[in-house]
């Protein structure tokens, strides 16, 4: 059996693959168990392996990579369009069987183990942020109840928080309620603090990272994001190419010779996308206090479209600076061209 290309549909117990010969002509049609993926693909010949960007595709394309085999992860977004008829994880299979031999097919890098234990951090991170954002504003609500209202910031609701469990005219049942969400705001920002900590000491010794810190609204959580998600920039032909992957560009809609562009089209990495509008945003906040050639033309644009527009445009910016310094090997200066 000559196989050349392999579509492999993974799962958590049962993988499905689909094998073509190097004519295109169906070879293998198989179920495999977990169990048996190692002793099947190392007695293989080594060939093509697609797999969709899920759940441990990065490890299995690892594992098989170390067997010889040549393993590539594409976006399922991408792989949707061969599916040619219903669903199930034979005709998936089959349609990434023959979505990775397309010439034009993007592809997505495979993340090492230290990049995947970056990333691994950044996700933990986010979760505990949202868990303390939760926790704040029910606790914010609770002292409204009381006539307690505290200033913006997680630092004065703990404090007036604290104020609130001394008074002895509250009930016993609203002081054991104050008490764990005071409790629990404080785990959450000591264990958020701990991870910062450990991605500043990745950031420290990686070099691609450090050089992304230096552009305006990109601090040491964005760059570090940035580093260990976008292995090899040179996979983008153009900084225009980077930002339209993390969705920061506008969906095109033309049909008859005429060009209408919409919203963005929100495609890519939600989370670096997330993060990167953040930073803009928090660049237009101090854009008339901090002269420079980037926020006059922010300060310029804001002149003639909304807030919210502007963000996601200076975003879009950034996003192609990110890509420009890696890839040119240059660093960031804030009055003229990298260098």
């Amino acid at each position: 059996m000559n196989i050349a290309t392999i579509g492999l549909d993974l799962a958590k117990s049962v993988f499905q693959a689909h094998g073509v010969d190097g004519a295109g002509k169906t070879v293998l049609v198989k179920k495999l168990h977990r169990k048996q993926m190692l002793p099947f693909f190392s007695k293989l010949p080594p060939c093509l392996i697609g797999v969709e960007a899920c759940a441990t595709a990065h490890h299995w394309a690892r594992t098989l990579i170390a067997m010889g085999h040549d393993v590539r992860i594409m976006p399922p977004s991408y792989v949707k369009g061969y599916v040619k008829r219903g669903k199930s994880d034979a005709l998936d299979a089959e349609a990434i069987c023959e979505a990775v031999g397309r010439p034009t097919m993007r592809f997505v890098p495979v993340k090492t183990v230290e990049q995947q234990s970056i990333l691994m951090a950044h996700r933990t991170r986010s979760l505990l942020v949202r868990q303390r954002t939760m926790a704040a504003n029910a606790l914010r609500a609770h002292l409204a109840e009381y006539g307690l209202v505290a200033n913006p910031g997680i630092a004065n609701l703990v404090k007036l928080a604290d104020r609130a469990f001394a008074d002895e005219a509250l009930p016993a049942y609203a002081h054991r309620a104050l008490e764990i969400l005071i409790r629990r705001i404080a785990e959450l920002t000591e264990e958020i603090g701990a991870l910062d900590q450990d991605l500043k000491a990745w950031h420290a010794g990686n070099e691609a990272s450090r050089r992304l810190a230096a552009i305006p609204g990109v601090g040491v959580i964005t760059a570090t994001a940035l580093a260990a998600t976008v292995t090899d920039p040179d996979q983008f032909r153009s900084g225009r190419q980077f930002a339209a992957w993390l969705g920061l560009t506008p969906q095109q809609h033309s049909t008859g010779g005429k060009t209408r562009l919409g919203g963005i089209s929100k495609q890519g990495d939600r989370y670096l996308r997330r993060l990167l509008v953040v930073g803009a945003t928090a660049v237009m906040r101090h854009a008339k206090r901090n002269p420079t050639p980037m926020t006059d033309w922010v300060n310029g644009l804001l002149e003639k479209k909304p807030f919210r527009l502007v963000s996601v445009a200076l975003a879009n910016k950034l996003a192609r600076i990110a890509w420009v310094l890696p890839t040119r090997g240059e660093t960031y200066r804030p009055y003229g061209r990298p260098v």
